[in-house]
């Protein structure tokens, strides 16, 4: 078995399981639309309702984060370099990669997502 098949089972069999003891991590897969994740997001949370105690972010300007085995094989070693008991994973993109107030202005939609403009962000359903 190689390293990328490894991972991505260890990772698959810890999100199906669900949270269930911490530390948790917790993965999130960002994009321009709803068909690729330009952008993958890593959290630690040590104990209930605390802050996250470390956060990694990956990116990919062409390819989708989800399908480029390096990259589970780094989430996979970042966690376990934080002896997370828990894996909490979404099972869709949950937005734009974009961040409001750093990449542009709070309170307005992201000028380079338009996908995302007025839709929510959990059901891809559109509010207007």
């Amino acid at each position: 078995m190689t390293p990328e098949f490894k991972a991505r089972k260890w990772l698959e069999k810890k999100a199906k399981k669900g949270a269930r003891s911490y530390p948790i991590g917790t993965i999130a897969f960002y994009g321009p639309d709803n068909t690729r994740a330009s952008k993958v997001s890593v959290s630690i949370m040590a104990e209930p309702d605390s802050e996250p105690e470390d956060m990694r972010r990956w990116f990919s300007d062409t390819g989708d984060v989800r399908k480029d085995s390096s990259v589970i094989v780094e989430i996979v070693d970042f966690l376990h370099e934080n002896d997370v008991h828990s894996v909490a994973m979404v099972d869709r993109l949950i937005g734009c990669p974009h961040e409001e107030g750093i990449d542009y202005p709070e309170g307005e939609e992201c000028p380079s997502c338009t996908y995302w403009a007025g839709r929510d962000r959990w059901t891809g359903k559109l509010l207007k």
